[in-house]
C-alpha cells in the first residue's frame, strides 16, 4: 500500500521524465544564447556598414526593435499578445474538426519547417566542420538567394533527417525535428518588453486551461490532447496507393508530427512523457527576454546610471541574474506540473504551473532591483532624436 502511495514520487525520476526536463531547459538556453548571439552578429555588422556612427539607417533595413529587424527576426506587440491566444484557438479548432480532411497538408507544412528550422539548429556545427576547407563566400543560387557552403550542408542534413522520419516515423527523429522547431522560433520571435511578455504568458495559460480542463465538457473531447497525440497519414502510403503499390502502403508507417516531446520509459513499456513545444518555447520566449535584458544592462551599466533598489540589503537577490532567476522558475514549475499530472493521473496545462513560477519572481526581482517600470517598457529602445538640432 505505501509503495502505491509514493509511485508518483518514483516516477519523478523516470528516464523520460528526466529526460523532458533537460531537453526542455537545454532547448530554453541554447535558443537564448542563439537569439542573443544573433543581436551581437547584427549590431557587428551594423558597426561594420557604418550605421552606427552616420545615425541613418537604409531604406531596405528597419530599426533593430521593429516588425522585422536585419535579421528576420520577428517582434511581438502588444496587440499580437493579445490575439495569439484566440489565433492558436482558432487553429486548435481547425485541426481538431478538418485533421482527417486536411491531414496531409499538415504533415507537408510541418516537414517543410521542421526542414528549415533543423537547419538552423545544425548551422553551427556544420560551421564549426567546413570551416577548415571554406572560405565562407556565398554560392549564388539564383531567386533563390546566396548561401555558404555551411547553410547547404546542414540544410542537406536536414532534409535526409526529415526524409527518414518520414519513411520510419522514429519517435527519435521527430524529437529531433521538434528541437529544431523550439530553438528556431526562441531565437527568432523577440518579446519586447516586460509588459508583452505578461499579456502574451497570461492569455496563453486561460488558453491551456480551457482547452485541457473545460473543452471536454463541450466537446465531449480533451481538443488538446487528441490534436497533440493524434498521427497522421504517411504521405508516403497515399502516393503509394494512388500507383496502387499495395506494399509500399502496408510499410508506410503513420506520423507523429512533430508539436512535442515525447521520451518513452526504458523501465516502464508503454510509458511515456510528452511536453508540448508551446510549453518550452513561449517561457522560453520570456527567458531568452531577460537574457538579453541582462546582457543589455551589463552593457551600458557604465554609461547609465543604474536605478536605486528598493530593497538594497538583499545581496542575493542584486547577484541574482534575470535569466537564472526565470530559469530556476521553470524548472519549478515543470517539476510542480509533473507532479500534479502523476498525482491525478491526467493531463495537465503545463502553462498554468510554469507562467507563475517564471513571470512572478521576475517580476518581484525586477521590483526589488528597481528596474521594474524600465523593464515593462521596452528597455532595449533607445530614444530618438529630433531630425532638426537647434544650434
Amino acid at each position: 500500500m505505501a509503495d502505491t502511495n509514493y509511485d508518483w514520487a518514483y516516477s519523478l525520476v523516470d528516464s523520460s521524465r528526466v529526460s523532458t526536463f533537460l531537453i526542455s531547459i537545454l532547448l530554453i538556453v541554447y535558443g537564448s544564447f542563439r537569439s542573443l548571439n544573433m543581436d551581437q552578429e547584427e549590431n557587428q555588422e551594423k558597426d561594420q556598414d557604418g550605421l552606427l556612427s552616420t545615425g541613418t539607417t537604409p531604406a531596405n533595413k528597419q530599426n533593430e526593435n521593429g516588425p522585422f529587424s536585419i535579421s528576420g527576426v520577428q517582434t511581438i506587440d502588444s496587440t499580437q499578445a493579445m490575439f495569439l491566444p484566440i489565433g492558436a484557438s482558432v487553429s486548435l479548432l481547425v485541426m481538431f474538426f478538418f485533421f482527417d480532411s486536411m491531414q496531409v497538408v499538415f504533415a507537408l507544412c510541418t516537414a517543410v519547417l521542421a526542414t528549415v528550422a533543423f537547419a538552423f539548429l545544425l548551422l553551427p556545427m556544420c560551421q564549426y566542420l567546413i570551416r577548415p576547407c571554406s572560405s565562407g563566400t556565398k554560392i549564388s543560387f539564383g531567386c533563390c538567394g546566396r548561401f555558404t557552403a555551411a547553410e547547404l550542408m546542414s540544410f542537406a542534413i536536414s532534409m535526409g533527417i526529415v526524409f527518414i522520419w518520414i519513411f520510419t516515423g522514429h519517435w527519435l527523429l521527430m524529437d529531433a525535428l521538434a528541437m529544431g522547431l523550439c530553438v528556431a522560433m526562441i531565437a527568432f520571435v523577440r518579446l519586447p518588453s516586460l509588459k508583452v511578455s505578461t499579456l502574451l504568458l497570461s492569455g496563453l495559460l486561460i488558453y491551456d486551461v480551457f482547452w485541457v480542463f473545460f473543452s471536454t465538457y463541450i466537446f465531449n473531447a480533451n481538443v488538446m490532447v487528441k490534436v497533440a497525440t493524434r498521427p497522421a497519414d504517411n504521405p508516403v502510403g497515399i502516393v503509394a496507393q494512388k500507383l496502387n503499390l499495395p506494399r509500399a502502403v502496408k510499410d508506410a508507417p503513420q506520423l507523429s508530427l512533430p508539436g512535442k516531446l515525447v521520451f518513452p520509459s526504458y523501465h516502464n513499456n508503454g510509458h511515456f512523457s510528452m511536453l508540448g513545444l508551446g510549453d518550452i518555447v513561449m517561457p522560453g520566449l520570456l527567458l531568452c527576454f531577460v537574457m538579453r535584458y541582462d546582457h543589455w544592462k551589463k552593457k551600458h551599466g557604465v554609461q547609465e546610471q543604474p536605478p536605486k533598489p528598493l530593497v538594497p540589503n538583499l545581496t542575493v537577490v542584486h547577484k541574482l541574474t534575470y535569466f537564472h532567476c526565470s530559469l530556476i522558475g521553470y524548472f519549478i514549475g515543470l517539476l510542480t506540473a509533473t507532479i500534479a499530472s502523476e498525482v491525478y493521473r491526467a493531463a495537465q496545462p503545463a502553462l498554468l504551473y510554469l507562467v507563475p513560477f517564471t513571470l512572478l519572481p521576475l517580476l518581484t526581482m525586477a521590483y526589488l532591483k528597481g528596474d521594474l517600470k524600465r523593464m515593462w517598457n521596452e528597455p532595449f529602445l533607445a530614444p530618438t532624436l529630433p531630425k532638426y538640432l537647434e544650434v
